[in-house]
């Protein structure tokens, strides 16, 4: 079956129920109108949203869609072209109504002026055992028996040694930086 005659067929198919019908119409015709679109609209995702609702239009208007010598392409570039126009416009007007309101002064984000490397260099000061504990507990949030498992021993070992890691890591901490606002 060449394109054109599949267009016509796989629509019939589709309209019929084969999902997979309409599938190949899209499969077909999606790369071409996401070239076209891209330079309609503002932004790469903007073109896939493009294709997306220019098929959601197709199937929309099933009943409706006007094949040319039994290809259903220019139907859906006219539909892309004026799904393009329309979401630019609305983009626009999207702008132009934020830019009305003032914008203030962004708050500084607390976070940014603290830094983990003391952190850091105290859990690179613990001996590898604690490290690898505290890494899947603390940091990777995993369940003792979960680290048990991948560390290749009983949940209470790795119980007593994330104890004793979280101590250990508490006393390195301490003695390099600010004491903490609480224990680990």
């Amino acid at each position: 079956m060449n394109q054109i005659t599949g267009d016509r067929a796989d629509w019939a198919l589709g309209m019929a129920g084969d999902g997979r019908a309409v599938g190949r119409v899209f499969d077909r015709h999606a790369p071409r109108l996401r070239r076209h679109a891209v330079g309609l609209v503002p932004t790469p995702a903007d073109a896939d949203d493009v294709v997306a609702i220019a098929f959601l239009e197709a199937w929309r208007k099933r009943e409706r869609v006007r094949f040319v010598d039994d290809s259903m392409l220019p139907w859906l570039l006219v539909t892309a072209t004026n799904t393009a126009h329309n979401l630019t416009r609305a983009t626009r007007r999207h702008r132009l109504f934020l830019g009305r309101f003032p914008v203030d002064d962004p708050a500084p984000d607390p976070a940014e002026s603290f830094t983990d490397a003391e952190a850091v260099a105290a859990l690179r000061g613990l001996p590898i055992a604690d490290q690898r504990v505290l890494t899947l507990c603390v940091l990777e949030g995993l369940g003792e028996r979960e680290a048990a498992a991948a560390l290749g021993v009983a949940p209470g070992t790795v119980k007593s040694r994330l104890h004793r890691a979280k101590a250990r890591l508490q006393q390195q901490y301490s003695t390099s930086a600010e004491p903490l606002g609480g224990t680990l």
